[in-house]
């Protein structure tokens, strides 16, 4: 199980992709070293699971 001070993001955040920077993402889970975010703008688009060194803040 994941501990949530190993974190670096936190829940409700605000993020990005390292491959796309423009889009705005929501961090709404993090598990297992995984933070899963969903589309800021798209709510009902399916969400992306990243790892950290996938996102920039």
């Amino acid at each position: 199980m994941s501990n949530p001070e190993d974190q670096h993001f936190k829940i409700g955040q605000t993020v990005f992709t390292k491959v796309a920077p423009t889009v705005k993402m929501l961090v709404r889970k993090y598990y297992a070293n995984i933070y899963y975010c969903t589309f800021s703008d798209d709510p009902n688009k399916k969400e992306l699971a990243l790892f950290e060194r996938e996102i920039i803040h």
